[in-house]
């Protein structure tokens, strides 16, 4: 098929005509193509590259559109054949067909012909030429085979995951036999090999939870059980040997620990030497930096090695400490009292020793550690000392206010004691005002003068209340009982006087809209069990009548005093004249 075609584009590798899909950063440059029936013209280099549509997944069919109308399946297959084996050509009458591939990549290399002009042959007749459209297609034969893949690659990951655990999960134990005189006695035989002990203890330790233990078996397996036992001492020496080794090897790392040390303080030494004036003037800037980041390293590491040693130390110390004040039997065991008497004395003028040593060391240290921060005490410390210095002051600030506020306090103590005691009086004289009342109440019954009787209560509540205000004026703190007792009982001598001159002076209701505004108030009180302020009822009979006024309410309540009382609630800044219905309470006394 490959005869009669001219020079191959030199940009395509490989057996095919057309070459992978060059990198996008790359400039793409066509060259004409010559098949055996037809000539392949690459499109205008300056126009953008023909768009494509999202690649459905496994997709192997392409949509090639702008065919020329005397194109055959042969002429389409002869081109397109150079990008891979073609499985089928589904053409149309209009101009386009649907070619499908054996393997996906073949698809990219038919893209790449997507904007060529074919012509057939040398006609130049327009139903012998075309502008190719190349684009991806979506077919069901594609879709179905990628998703049967797809499935495939999944059963082998469940596969290869299935094997993987099964690679990695721990062996079952082994079965454990059933109990019988045979087995127990094989049993008995490898519980006294150590090699085989940790095998026979678990098969042991099932039978017994079985319930194998009866009277019969009683004596075989109390044998197995002392055979168990019989190992702890063994266990025990294993253990101590485990111990020693442990020593050994903290002795060996205490040992090497130390050389470290040694050698630090060695390097830190000639750190210091170089920083000396003699030998520090002739280092350059780079190099005295060097040294001095090198010199704060090893000081560094140095200390971290010391504290990691004086913690073993302290460790030892501790340990012999406890190994003073216990008693170790094993050791009385092994040696004689007065040798472990002069071992112990030894053993504690050393710890005696080493513990003075240590504080020596300690004491050393801080006093370097002092004179090395009175050397290098930088603007830092300075800042904080001022800062400290600003708190102490401000502190001293606020335990001299604390010291006026506990002043203020007890001033205020012996002021509040001061008013109890005032108050204490002015309750004394309410109550002899109470009384002359009373007095007063019942030589007005007597004589039954009602208006010389009305003035002299008014007379007597006046007195009443300038006592009660110069009272309040030399007290801090009044008291809120007696002011409502007394506001109480004004109130009542007053209602008590307008009821009297309202049942000589009262006359009639004067129109019908009068009738109709005390039928609203008296609903509207009666729903208010508590009284309303007669700025509340004029709010809410304005929205019944805008003209009417807060007085004419007024005069209207006060006419009736049958009907309605007025009341005051509250003391001092608070106080507030209320309104109340109280037809119901005159029918109830009647």
């Amino acid at each position: 098929m490959m005869t009669g075609i001219t020079p191959i584009n030199p940009m395509i590798p490989g057996m095919g005509l057309v070459p992978p899909p060059p990198p996008t950063d790359v400039p793409v440059v066509k060259e004409i193509i010559h098949c055996k029936s037809c000539t392949l013209f690459p499109p205008n280099p300056n126009l953008p590259p023909p768009s494509t549509r999202e690649r459905p997944p496994g997709c192997k069919t392409v949509f090639v559109g702008g065919l020329p109308e005397n194109a055959t399946e042969e002429i389409i297959q002869e081109v397109f054949e150079q990008c891979g084996d073609i499985t089928a050509i589904r053409k149309s009458k209009k101009n386009f067909c649907h070619i499908r591939f054996a393997e996906e990549f073949m698809v990219d290399k038919a893209i790449y012909l997507s904007g060529y002009r074919m012509r057939l042959g040398s006609s130049t007749d327009k139903k012998d030429s075309g502008r190719l459209h190349v684009d991806f297609a979506q077919a069901r034969d594609d879709f179905y085979e990628w998703e049967c893949k797809q499935r495939m690659l999944a059963r082998e990951e469940r596969h290869r995951r299935k094997m993987e655990e099964d690679r990695l999960r721990p062996p079952s134990p082994p079965a454990i036999m059933h109990y019988s005189e045979h087995e127990a006695a094989l049993l008995a035989e490898k519980l006294k090999d150590d090699s085989k002990f940790s095998e026979a203890i678990t098969v042991l330790l099932t039978w017994i939870e079985r319930g194998e233990v009866n009277r019969r078996s009683a004596n075989q397996f109390y044998s197995m059980v002392q055979s168990a036992n019989s190992h702890v001492r063994r266990l025990m020496n294993e253990k101590a040997a485990h111990e020693q080794e442990m020593e050994q090897a903290k002795e060996t790392f205490k040992n090497a620990l130390t050389g470290i040390l040694t050698q630090f303080e060695q390097i830190v030494a000639v750190f210091n030497a170089s920083t000396r004036q003699k030998a520090w003037d002739h280092f350059s800037k780079a190099q005295r930096k060097n040294i001095d980041i090198w010199r704060k390293h090893s000081e560094e590491l140095r200390n971290a090695h010391s504290e990691q040693l004086m913690g073993i130390r302290r460790e030892e110390e501790m340990e012999m400490s406890d190994d003073d004040s216990g008693d170790n039997a094993s050791k009385k065991l092994r040696v004689d009292d007065s040798a472990l008497a002069a071992q112990a004395y030894a053993l504690k003028e050393e710890n005696d020793s080493l513990r003075w040593q240590l504080d020596a060391y300690r004491n050393e240290v801080e006093l370097l550690k002092q004179e090395k921060g009175q050397l290098f005490r930088t603007e830092e410390s300075l800042t904080k000392d001022q800062q400290l210095q600003f708190l102490q002051q401000t502190m001293q600030g606020m335990q001299q206010q604390l010291l006026s506020i506990q002043e203020e306090l007890n001033n205020k103590k012996s002021e509040l004691e001061q008013a109890k005691e005032e108050q204490t009086h002015t309750q004394a004289m309410l109550k002899v005002l109470q009384e002359q009342l009373k007095s007063a109440k019942e030589l007005a019954e007597i004589n039954g003068h009602d208006e010389s009787q009305a003035n002299w209560n008014r007379q007597t509540c006046l007195d009443i209340n300038k006592q009660f205000g110069q009272t309040h004026l030399k007290s801090k703190t009044s008291s809120v009982d007696s002011e409502q007792e007394i506001n109480v009982l004004t109130v009542a001598l007053v209602n008590q006087d307008r009821e009297k001159n309202s049942e000589k002076r009262s006359p009639g209701l004067k129109s019908e809209k009068e009738a109709l505004l005390i039928g609203i108030i008296s609903t509207f009180l009666h729903v208010h069990p508590f009284g309303a302020n007669i700025e509340y009822l004029w709010s809410y009979m304005q929205q019944l009548d805008s003209r009417i006024s807060a007085s004419e309410i007024e005069m209207l309540l006060m006419r009736l005093p049958r009907m309605f009382k007025q009341e005051f609630t509250g003391v001092g800044a608070t106080l507030e004249k209320r309104w109340k219905f109280c037809a119901f309470e005159g029918i109830k006394t009647i």
